[in-house]
């Protein structure tokens, strides 16, 4: 695919084909979207080929902007997410702070892909991580919101309303509510900033925080 300006000769033209100057898409995701969402974009996309019939596993694809060509491969790109995902995963798990209370990498992105769900404010992200590091350490449940939403939808559509008391107790692994520790795999495709929290977390003293109603954002308490 080339764009051709305006005016051009034929040997602009000839030149622009032979030095391979095609045009550059660019295909944006945008942080703590579930694989389900993403292969809809991607099969959405009409420049690209061939149709996704398997959705990746939640969390291993990493959120960012990625160039391509016009009629490259679904699989492709996919492949490239995964790949991007890999690598920084082991790099955050090599640089992790010591102490923190997981035992794998893949539990790291288990936390990132939660703290990404709880907040969009890039500040907060580490603080977040600090309150359910405190929680963990102390054998609290997590209670997280998003993952009950997950828990109830399977990161496969959007619930459209608001979670109600009687779902909070919703049988299931994911929902931190109703079971310890952590859920058994992520519950979205955290970003770089939440994969960083996740092993770098803000050191505090807080247990409990809720959205403030204003700018987005949360208070934060260390009691109830």
């Amino acid at each position: 695919e080339y764009a051709i300006p305006a005016h051009a000769s034929v040997f602009d033209i000839a030149k622009m084909m032979h030095e391979g100057r095609s045009v550059v898409r660019l295909f944006t995701v945008a942080e703590g979207l579930t694989s389900a969402e993403i292969v809809r974009l991607l099969n959405d996309d009409p420049a690209l080929t061939g149709k996704l019939a398997l959705t990746p596993a939640e969390g291993s694809l990493l959120p960012e902007t990625y160039r391509y060509s016009y009629g490259d491969s679904r699989a492709g790109i996919v492949a490239r997410m995964k790949k991007a995902m890999q690598d920084k995963t082991g790099e955050i798990w090599a640089s992790r702070e010591k102490d923190l209370p997981l035992k794998s990498a893949m539990e790291a992105v288990v936390l990132a892909s939660i703290v990404e769900k709880e907040t969009g404010k890039p500040e907060e992200r580490p603080r977040i991580a600090g309150v359910f590091y405190n929680r963990l350490r102390q054998n609290m449940r997590l209670q997280s919101d998003p993952t009950v939403i997950y828990a109830i939808t399977k990161g496969k559509k959007t619930l459209d309303r608001a979670l109600t008391h009687e779902d909070l107790s919703y049988a299931s692994p994911f929902n931190t509510y109703a079971s310890d520790g952590l859920p058994p795999q992520p519950i979205c495709n955290p970003g770089r900033a939440a994969l960083e929290a996740a092993v770098h977390p803000e050191h505090n003293a807080y247990l409990y925080f809720v959205a403030n109603g204003s700018d987005g954002g949360h208070a934060f308490a260390d009691d109830l």
